[in-house]
């Protein structure tokens, strides 16, 4: 189709290095992440049913670093109005969506540039767009269809993101205001995916494994599957579930958890005949904010850092070894 990228013209040096061609699918069990049903935080239940739920939310990001939630305030209406825009947005021609008069300057990728093996090159493409860039207007700005319905969506999102990441922090004993202090709508991002049919599914990857550089990410797939994340070891594909959104921990969360909370790796893994649609709300912090340990229940294992100094220091290390390495970057020394 001529909406998909050129991968194999682009990558082609890396599809006829044979040496480094890799058989990427391991037989992997697929299972339902905890499904949280968040009716049960309404001030209409019992303060006893509250607490069991933000005790829930709190464990299964101590075990599992991944949750799903039902019930979770963003319609079904809207979730089908953003995907149907999504679709629409993907589906014009590659020679459209590369176009920085078309759409926000550098919010269209795909591939990965710096791959330099097919297991680090990622068959997929994505609008990654800071929350300030959807209304921007004028020329290299989404349609106004695309645009009141990525509003819309990151909106009721950022809410429930706030509201799960206060919980995180009660059930490390603080009531803390960090997350509305310094998690801004100027300092969040969209990202809408897509992962084209892939006609070598076994060699390479939709997104390959990583962590997220946030503190929180609420993900709307599809019902065509594909996800997976490392639990006990071992990668396990998450079923959908098509009322549920998915919630994942990141990085910073991580180290500002001091390990409580885990931010695990995950990947997508690739189609031979279906394409896949997602849409990822990251919760950042302003670059300049210092992520420090919440909890004191044992010594700090990360040193203090800025957001854009983690930023700076996965993109040079994405440069040098072509994957990212992350948080072992910032531990304390004696650990």
């Amino acid at each position: 189709m001529d909406s998909d990228p050129p991968f194999r013209q682009t990558y082609k040096t890396l599809f006829e290095d044979t040496n480094t061609i890799e058989n990427l699918v391991i037989a992997v069990e697929e299972c339902e992440l905890p499904l949280i049903d968040l009716n049960r935080l309404s001030y209409r239940e019992s303060a006893e049913k509250r607490e069991s739920c933000k005790a829930e939310i709190a464990r299964a990001s101590q075990e599992w670093g991944f949750f799903q939630v039902i019930n979770h305030g963003i319609s079904r209406e809207l979730l089908e109005k953003m995907r149907q825009e999504q679709v629409k947005v993907f589906k014009q021609p590659f020679h459209i969506k590369t176009k920085e008069d078309k759409f926000p300057a550098g919010s269209y990728r795909w591939g990965t540039p710096t791959a330099t093996c097919l297991r680090q090159l990622s068959w997929s493409e994505a609008f990654h767009i800071p929350m300030t860039d959807i209304h921007a207007g004028g020329s290299g700005s989404f349609n106004t269809t695309l645009s009141s319905t990525m509003e819309q969506f990151a909106a009721t999102v950022a809410g429930l993101a706030q509201k799960l990441a206060e919980i995180l922090a009660e059930k490390l004993g603080h009531k803390s205001t960090f997350f509305r202090e310094n998690c801004l709508p100027s300092t969040c991002y969209l990202r809408m995916n897509r992962y084209p049919p892939c006609p070598i599914p076994v060699e390479v990857f939709g997104l390959m494994p990583h962590t997220d550089s946030d503190f929180l990410t609420i993900l709307h797939q599809d019902q065509v599957g594909g996800l997976q994340l490392v639990k006990d070891g071992k990668w396990i594909a998450v079923k959908p579930n098509p009322e549920a959104l998915i919630i994942n921990v990141g990085d910073l969360f991580q180290a500002w958890s001091n390990d409580v909370y885990k931010s695990v790796q995950h990947r997508v893994m690739t189609n031979p005949s279906v394409e896949r649609f997602s849409t990822a709300y990251f919760l950042c912090p302003s670059y300049d904010t210092v992520i420090h340990q919440n909890c004191t229940t044992k010594p700090s294992l990360y040193r203090k850092f800025s957001f854009i100094e983690f930023r700076q220091q996965v993109q040079e290390d994405v440069q040098k070894f072509g994957h990212k390495v992350g948080l072992p970057r910032f531990l304390l020394r004696s650990h």
